[in-house]
């Protein structure tokens, strides 16, 4: 080959060098072009399916959870409460009175939750209901598949969907079985709380447009709990499939089922670890703009490769000097050396590509610098939104504390609660301003603590300790300490049988302020939370920590931090770090 090319002259071989590096960079970027297009629309197909299934997860669990707290209210009632006072003194003789009772909190929940289709309490005195919901007396609780459920441990047992046999109609539901909330001791009362399952699939389908077809609500071992759609898909009994759904709680993974490859998207529960919320969809589907950006990709690199034959014969040998120049400075761009430019003394063609060049690389380092504008404004904007997020169950457990407390005239807890709600949203909202007083966040987290006692009886006691009064002026960011009571009280201490205690603890050291929040909780696994903490963005629920330390980071940089220790039941804290502020910051505030 050597041969014949070099008897060629010099303006052919030029000519065929330029057209071989035309074509083969023609090629290569076509190629990378659709790999990359291929790489980055798979995973932001990945993202945005895995995005709608936790969305859908969310919603799901907050039906649920909603259901719960409801079903809880009714056992707080004081009908409720005389109708176990004669279980535990095994007294029959009261029956139709309860029953009779016993109608208006049943009532009462199907105002507040619609999706319930009916509520049966199984008691060893008898049964209770809402008369309206035609009981069928035909069928004992104990003759029905829920018997099976029965002896289990936890406290609230999730049934799936299932044909309705306590009750007329044959409704379709999915049931939930819980152990009474009460201070009386009793055996074998059970109260299943059947909800419509057209409400509960309307939950989870309502934002999902036409692609309902492609989600499943599945059990851990491959069974479908609500049916979503009337596919039925042979991943179900893949044993292999299944195992890499429990790897976590919620992410993605391809999948082939029968030769063809599948995106799987899938989010668990958190009200009930063996449900979990799966897409699957097909990858042609999803990458259906990818295979058009490749037959694109052809037209233009053949395109290209004709125009290049054509041109080629126009390029001189006085256009190789500025070129070579031109080409190792490309070069040098390549590797991320941004500040070089191209200078040349003619006037031609190539040095008029030489100027555009220079343009480029001032133009693309000003779109650097936006971006990072950008992006730093964007994560601001994030955690003003994130700050501003609150969390519904609370929201609505306050509420129906303060109904049930207004209904029973238990008036000054409510005037109570009600003073200290206004008074959280007013600390939490600061004017709009971003920063507050150590005494305000200490008042924040006390009204939240109030709250929280109201709604949960007994259920802990705290402590605040300010080291110095003098501390009480500094500033701080605000709602850094209620999210992390708030972990304390929702993950800390619901399993606990003794009473919890949360100390929270403001002392000084030489530059900088500890803020401590203790508790006797069940704690927690240290390690992998600092380390999804310090993740941008993640599948795991870190989602306080994660949110208060982006914060921590973004105001104050690397001199804040966030340090956890934890030994179950003993001993759980989160103390974060916080510079002091200097007497021109403070004037400054």
């Amino acid at each position: 080959m050597n041969g014949w090319y070099y008897r060629l002259s010099l303006r052919q071989r030029l000519r065929i060098s330029v057209l071989m590096l035309t074509i083969l960079s023609i090629a290569l970027t076509g190629i990378m072009s659709y790999w990359i297009a291929f790489r980055s629309t798979e995973r932001g197909a990945f993202i945005s399916s895995q995005n709608t299934v936790n969305k859908s997860a969310r919603v799901l669990d907050e039906k649920l959870r909603h259901i719960i707290v409801t079903a809880s209210s009714m056992m707080l009632s004081d009908p409720f409460k005389l109708a176990m006072e004669d279980v535990e003194a095994n007294v029959g003789a009261n029956y139709y009175t309860r029953l009779s009772a016993m109608q208006t909190p049943l009532g009462q929940m199907k105002l507040i939750e619609p999706s319930i289709q009916s509520v049966l309490i199984d008691t060893p005195v008898g049964e209770l209901f809402a008369t309206n919901d035609l009981r069928n007396g035909q069928v004992r609780l104990k003759d029905t598949s829920l018997v099976r459920y029965l002896d289990s441990k936890d406290r609230v047992v999730w049934v799936e969907d299932h044909e309705d046999l306590l009750f007329s109609g044959k409704q379709r539901v999915i049931s939930i079985i819980m152990k009474p909330v009460t201070e009386h001791q009793v055996d074998n009362v059970y109260v299943v709380v059947n909800v419509k399952e057209d409400a509960i699939r309307n939950a989870v389908t309502d934002d999902l447009l036409d692609h309902a077809n492609t989600y499943f609500l599945i059990s851990r071992d491959g069974r479908i709990v609500l049916p979503i759609n009337s596919q039925k898909s042979a991943f179900q009994d893949d044993p292999a499939f299944l195992e890499q759904l429990q790897a976590q709680d919620r992410g993605f993974f391809k999948y082939n089922l029968d030769g063809k490859p599948f995106l799987v998207n899938y989010s668990r529960l958190t009200m009930n670890k063996d449900w979990t919320m799966v897409s699957l969809q097909t990858q042609s589907d999803l990458l259906r703009q990818v295979n058009k950006i490749k037959t694109t990709t052809l037209i233009i690199m053949l395109g290209c490769v004709v125009l290049a034959f054509v041109l080629s014969n126009v390029i001189s040998s006085v256009l190789l000097k500025p070129l070579h120049k031109l080409q190792g400075l490309m070069r040098q761009v390549e590797n991320n050396h941004l500040d070089v430019r191209f200078s040349s003394h003619y006037q031609d063609e190539v040095s008029q590509v030489g100027l555009k060049f220079n343009r480029m690389l001032e133009e693309i380092a000003s779109l650097i610098e936006n971006v990072k504008d950008a992006e730093f404004e964007k994560r601001k904007m994030e955690m003003k939104a994130l700050q501003a997020q609150i969390d519904p169950h609370f929201l609505y457990n306050t509420l129906n504390t303060i109904l049930w407390k207004s209904e029973t005239s238990q008036n000054h807890d409510v005037s109570e609660m009600i003073s200290s709600l206004s008074l959280l949203f007013q600390l939490g909202l600061n004017g709009g301003h971003e920063m507050t007083t150590i005494a305000k966040e200490i008042d924040h987290v006390r009204q939240y603590l109030t709250l929280q006692q109201k709604c949960y009886d007994d259920l802990f006691e705290y402590t605040i300790d300010i080291e110095d009064d003098s501390l009480l002026e500094e500033p701080i960011l605000k709602i850094i300490l209620q999210p992390f009571v708030e972990n304390s009280i929702l993950h800390g201490f619901q399993e606990m049988e003794a009473k919890g205690v949360i100390k929270i603890s403001v002392v000084r050291t030489s530059s900088s302020m500890l803020l401590r929040v203790e508790d006797n909780g069940a704690g927690m696994d240290v390690e992998p939370v600092l380390a999804d903490m310090r993740i941008e963005q993640t599948s795991q629920k870190s989602y306080a920590l994660r949110n208060v330390y982006g914060r921590l980071r973004l105001h104050y940089g690397s001199e804040a931090d966030i340090e956890l220790s934890s030994e179950s039941y003993v001993a759980t804290s989160v103390t974060v770090t916080i510079p002091l502020a200097s007497e021109g910051d403070k004037d400054g505030d």
